[in-house]
C-alpha cells in the first residue's frame, strides 16, 4: 500500500453562524508531521474533523488515503467489549496482509510463469507486500504488546471491559489501537492528554517512526517541539494561516517576527492612505479653477493656469487611482491578541504563624497515601507524578471536596478555588457573559469585566457556553476563579486544552501574580522545566517521594 498525501484545498466551514475556517488548504505528505496551533476556537478540531471525514466542509475538497486513522472517532465497541476485542480489530489488517500473502504465494507456485495469470498474481503480490511492509505486518503482534506497555496499559488483563476503564484509559487504548494499525495517515486531537512523561516520550518515538503523514492539534509545547516537522498557525494572519517549517521553539521566533511585519505593513499602508486622501481631496480644493490672476501674472495667466491645472489634475487623478487600488487591497488591521491580564491569581491571607493547610498521614483508599504536607501563604507548589499517583485526589482533599482519613487542618476563613480537569457548566444555553456575571455577581462583574482578563475575545462573550470550544470553557472556568482571587488557588492540569501562547502567559503568571498560595498539578513537561517553586512528586501509590525547591 503506497503512502499517499493527505490534501485539503480551500476548506470553508461555518458553525453557529460563524465562519470558523475560511479557505484553509494544506498538504501533509508521507513522513511529515504537522502540528495545528492557535487560540482556542480558531478551528483546530474542526479542521481535523473535516480532514477525517467526520464532518463535511461547506466548500472545498479533501483527498485522504484509504484507512486513515482519527483518534477522536469513537471506537466501534460498546462498554461490554474487551481489550482483546479492540486489539483483534487493530490487528485485523496486518493479519489479512499475511494471510493474503500466503494465499498469493501458494497460487503463484501453482501457476506456470508463461500463464497470463502469473503476471497478474505477481503484481497483486507486490502490492500486498508493499502494504504489509508499510504496516510492518510481521511485527504487529509484538508491536501490540510494546504499545500497550508503552502507554501504561501493559498490566491490564485483555479480558478487561471498556466499561471498567477510566476515560483516560479508554483514550490511551484508542491511541494504542491506532499505533498498532500504523495507518497511512493519522489525525490526533490533543493526544498527550492523560499521558505521563514516559507514555508521552513513547508516543513521540512512535510518531517519529511512522512512514505516513501525521496531522495533530496539541497544546503540549514539549510534544510539539519533539515531534513536528511543520506547524500551521490558524490564528489570524495577514495572508491567512501560516505554515512554519520546524518545531515549536523555531516557530516562536518566526511568529513574533511575522506579527511585527504585519503591524509595520498595516501602519505604513494607513500612513500612505492618509497622504493619498489628502492629495486627492485637499490638494484639489486648494487650487481652485476659477481663481483670478494676480496683477503681476496677467500677461501669461492663461498659459500658466492651464499648465498648472493640468499638472494638478494629473496628480489628483493618480492619487485617486492609487487610493482606490490601495483601499481595495489594503491589509486588515492586526486583531488585538489575547493577553492574560489577571491582576493576581491568589489573594493574601491574614498574617499568621500557621500554614493555610496542613496534612498528616492522609489516606484515600486506593488513590492517595501522603505522610505530610503544609501549604503556607504565598507558596508555589507543583505536584507531579504518573497517572494514578493521586495528583487530582490531593487537590480535591486540599479543596475540602473529598473526605480523607488522617489529619487535615485548614485555617479559619480560608477561601479556596479549584480548577478541575473536566470543566462542566449546568446551563450550556446561557451565554459566556451571563454565566460569568451570574457566578461572580453584578458588582464584581462590573469591577472586573471578563473582557479585562484577556481570556476571551469580545466576539465570544455572547455565545452560549455549549457553542464554544473545550479550551474556551476552560478559560471561562479560570476567569471565574481569578475574578475573585482565593487565598489558595488549586489548578489541575491548567494547560490542558489551552493554546500554547496562553500556556506561556499562564506559566509566567503562576510565578508572579498575587501574594496568595498556588498549587498546580501538571504533567506539562514544558511548564515543569521552568517551574521556580517547590515540587512534590507523588509515587505510583500516591506516596510522597520528594519535596524540593527549584
Amino acid at each position: 500500500m503506497p503512502q499517499h498525501a493527505l490534501i485539503a484545498h480551500d476548506l470553508v466551514r461555518s458553525l453557529g453562524g460563524r465562519r470558523v475556517l475560511d479557505g484553509v488548504s494544506l498538504t501533509a505528505s508521507p513522513g511529515h508531521r504537522i502540528g495545528l496551533i492557535g487560540e482556542n476556537g480558531v478551528g483546530k478540531s474542526t479542521l481535523l474533523r473535516l480532514l477525517g471525514g467526520v464532518d463535511e466542509p461547506d466548500a472545498g475538497t479533501v483527498s485522504r488515503p484509504d484507512g486513515l486513522g482519527f483518534l477522536h472517532q469513537e471506537m466501534p465497541f460498546d462498554s461490554g467489549a474487551t481489550i482483546a476485542a479492540v486489539l483483534d480489530e487493530a490487528l485485523r489488517e496486518a493479519r489479512e496482509d499475511l494471510a493474503e500473502l500466503e494465499r498469493l504465494g501458494e497460487e503463484l507456485a501453482r501457476v506456470p510463469e508463461d500463464d497470463p495469470r502469473h503476471r497478474e498474481l505477481l503484481d497483486a503480490y507486490g502490492r500486498r507486500l508493499e502494504q504489509a511492509q508499510d504496516r510492518d505486518s510481521w511485527g504487529a503482534d509484538r508491536r501490540a504488546a510494546l504499545v500497550l506497555d508503552g502507554l501504561g496499559l501493559g498490566a491490564f488483563g485483555h479480558d478487561r471491559t471498556l466499561g471498567s476503564l477510566s476515560g483516560g484509559q479508554r483514550g490511551r487504548l484508542a491511541l494504542a489501537a491506532l499505533l498498532v494499525r500504523r495507518p497511512p495517515a493519522l489525525l490526533l486531537d490533543e493526544p498527550t492528554n492523560h499521558l505521563d512523561d514516559s507514555a508521552a516520550a513513547f508516543l513521540e518515538e512512535q510518531l517519529r517512526g511512522l512512514p505516513g503523514a501525521v496531522v495533530l492539534a496539541s497544546h503540549d509545547r514539549a510534544f510539539l517541539d519533539a515531534v513536528c516537522t511543520d506547524l500551521i498557525d490558524l490564528d489570524p494572519a495577514v495572508d491567512g494561516p501560516v505554515r512554519y517549517g520546524g518545531d515549536y521553539s523555531a516557530y516562536l521566533g518566526e511568529k513574533r517576527a511575522e506579527r511585527q511585519r504585519w503591524e509595520r505593513r498595516y501602519t505604513e499602508e494607513q500612513e500612505e492612505l492618509a497622504e493619498l486622501r489628502h492629495s486627492a481631496g485637499v490638494t484639489a480644493r486648494r487650487v481652485a479653477p476659477d481663481r483670478g490672476p494676480r496683477d503681476n501674472e496677467k500677461m501669461g495667466y492663461g498659459h500658466r493656469a492651464g499648465r498648472v491645472q493640468s499638472q494638478i489634475s494629473r496628480r489628483v487623478r493618480n492619487a485617486a487611482r492609487r487610493l482606490e487600488e490601495l483601499e481595495r487591497a489594503q491589509v486588515a488591521e492586526p486583531p488585538r491578541p489575547l493577553r492574560f491580564a489577571a491582576g493576581e491569581l491568589a489573594a493574601r491571607a491574614e498574617e499568621s504563624e500557621h500554614p493555610l493547610v496542613s496534612m498528616r498521614e492522609v489516606r484515600v483508599a486506593g488513590r492517595l497515601a501522603l505522610d505530610g504536607l503544609e501549604v503556607a501563604a504565598g507558596d508555589r507548589l507543583l505536584v507531579t507524578g504518573g497517572n494514578g499517583a493521586g495528583k487530582s485526589t490531593l487537590l480535591a482533599v486540599l479543596a475540602g471536596r473529598l473526605p480523607a482519613q488522617g489529619e487535615v487542618h485548614r485555617r479559619a476563613g480560608l477561601t479556596v478555588g479549584l480548577l478541575t480537569q473536566d470543566t462542566g457548566f449546568a446551563r450550556l444555553d446561557r451565554t459566556v457573559r451571563d454565566t460569568y456575571e451570574l457566578a461572580v455577581g453584578p458588582e464584581r462583574a462590573e469591577k472586573v469585566p471578563i473582557g479585562s482578563l484577556g481570556l476571551m475575545h469580545e466576539a465570544d462573550l455572547a455565545k452560549p457556553v455549549g457553542h464554544v470550544s473545550v479550551g474556551q470553557r476552560r478559560r471561562l472556568a479560570l476567569a471565574l476563579l481569578v475574578a475573585r482571587p482565593p487565598h489558595l488557588l488549586l489548578l489541575d492540569e491548567p494547560t490542558n486544552h489551552l493554546s500554547p501562547r496562553l500556556c506561556d502567559e499562564l506559566e509566567e503568571a503562576l510565578g508572579t501574580a498575587g501574594p496568595g498560595a498556588i498549587v498546580v498539578a501538571s504533567h506539562d513537561r514544558w511548564l515543569r522545566r521552568r517551574w521556580r517553586g517547590r515540587e512534590l512528586s507523588l509515587g505510583p501509590e500516591g506516596g510522597r517521594q520528594e519535596d524540593v525547591l527549584h
